[in-house]
């Protein structure tokens, strides 16, 4: 697996039109937080129980049919790195991770989108 920060995911799907591009968080964040433009949800954990999506892998090998790149995002960076070690174990190659996620990690005082990730570096997102 590769780590991408925001600017590179960003660089490199716009170079790698073939590439997939997974937000792995759950349905509730994609909708109410906002969401990378082109991205399609598919998520790694989600309610109403929050366990793991048995379905995960299935969905992404579905969507990146012939073994096309998938690049994954969430809050932090963390999930998608659980998400992507899996897929990487289910036989996928050419995965991505985007370190420090759509809203960043965490600062002093315990807020997101200050100083990391996809909405901090003003790539498009947007709210549905």
């Amino acid at each position: 697996m590769e780590h991408l920060t925001p600017k590179q995911a960003y660089d490199f799907l716009r170079n790698t039109p073939e590439a997939i591009f997974v937000d792995v968080r759950s349905e509730m964040e994609h909708m109410f937080v906002g969401h990378p433009v082109g991205s399609m949800l598919i998520p790694w954990v989600d309610g109403p129980d929050w366990d793991i999506n048995p379905n995960f892998v299935a969905q992404v090998k579905k969507a990146a049919s012939a073994n096309r790149p998938v690049v994954l995002i969430c809050r932090s960076g963390r999930r998608s790195l659980d998400a992507g070690l899996m897929l990487e174990r289910a036989g996928l190659t050419q995965i991505y991770n985007v370190d420090s996620g759509f809203e960043g990690d965490l600062d002093d005082s315990h807020h997101r989108n200050s100083h990391n990730g996809w909405r901090f570096d003003g790539l498009p997102w947007a709210q549905t």
